[in-house]
């Protein structure tokens, strides 16, 4: 499935300031980058960076004036999804048998503080069958337990604050998802990315949870399709991938975002309670 993604980004810079931005989609072996674009007006020298072949994609400005200006990318992508069976009441993969890649999506990090919420996770979802099934139950309890309310969080909160609160948006949504998984032993990682039918249209925030050996994806939020996201970046939280990471005296003057399917017969994938169908990226 084809999708064309787009975000301009406008902002007005009070003095020097550097930009580091994560907006290009991700090539990865399921995921290939048709076409794309970046436009900067006016022109200002553009660096793009990542640490290794299928590594998240940065791009860093150095601004040295005052100035506003516009950051525009466009790309056609063709993500490749992969609807998996799965065994009723399989097991997290024994921590001994994980890869070394895997093993940092265990640990608590500065949103996911899942060493705090551990009591909470087992006495509500240790009792399900399996890793998929338990986060199965995590995105449906998130779900029904925390409003989606925009403009209630910040960029300090944290999965503890939102089971507080009860309340946030995507990134909040996928913060204790994550957190939740990581305390029962499941690694999890959080997933930016340009979502299909998002309403309003905007970056989305999810979350993978590593089961069968197998990177699955799950939406708490339930906004847009599974199958219907261009992935972004994959971190440990949404510090590791923040949209924009500004360091300035800098203003946001405006932020549009776009995911169109380029072919007719898009079927959208949501998850079944009653069947163990996985989609994984």
């Amino acid at each position: 499935m084809k999708f064309k993604v787009h975000s301009t980004l406008e902002y007005q810079v009070l003095q020097p300031s550097t930009f580091i931005l994560n907006i290009h989609a991700l090539r990865t072996p399921t995921q290939t980058v048709l076409e794309e674009s970046l436009v900067v007006d006016p022109e200002i020298r553009v660096e793009e960076f990542s640490s290794g072949p299928g590594a998240n994609r940065f791009v860093r400005l150095e601004i040295t004036e005052p100035v506003t200006f516009k950051i525009a990318y466009q790309a056609t992508v063709e993500p490749v999804t992969q609807v998996i069976d799965l065994t009723p009441g399989m097991e997290p993969t024994p921590i001994m048998q994980l890869d070394a890649s895997v093993l940092s999506y265990l640990n608590p990090s500065r949103y996911a503080q899942s060493d705090k919420l551990q009591r909470l996770a087992s006495s509500k979802f240790d009792k399900y069958p399996g890793a998929f099934e338990k986060v199965l139950a995590i995105t449906d309890w998130i779900y029904e337990n925390v409003e989606y309310l925009s403009g209630s969080t910040n960029s300090q909160t944290s999965a503890y604050d939102t089971v507080s609160e009860r309340a946030g948006v995507c990134r909040d949504f996928a913060h204790l998802g994550i957190a939740l998984c990581r305390a029962l032993s499941i690694p999890t990682r959080y997933f930016t990315a340009y979502a299909f039918k998002l309403n309003p249209p905007d970056f989305h925030a999810c979350f993978e949870a590593y089961i069968g050996g197998n990177w699955l994806i799950f939406d708490a939020t339930k906004l847009a399709p599974l199958n219907g996201l261009v992935k972004i970046a994959n971190g440990r939280d949404a510090a590791d991938v923040a949209v924009a990471s500004i360091f300035g005296n800098v203003n946001c003057q405006n932020m549009r975002v776009g995911c169109e399917t380029l072919e007719e017969n898009f079927e959208p994938f949501y998850y079944n309670p009653n069947t163990l169908k996985a989609l994984a990226y």
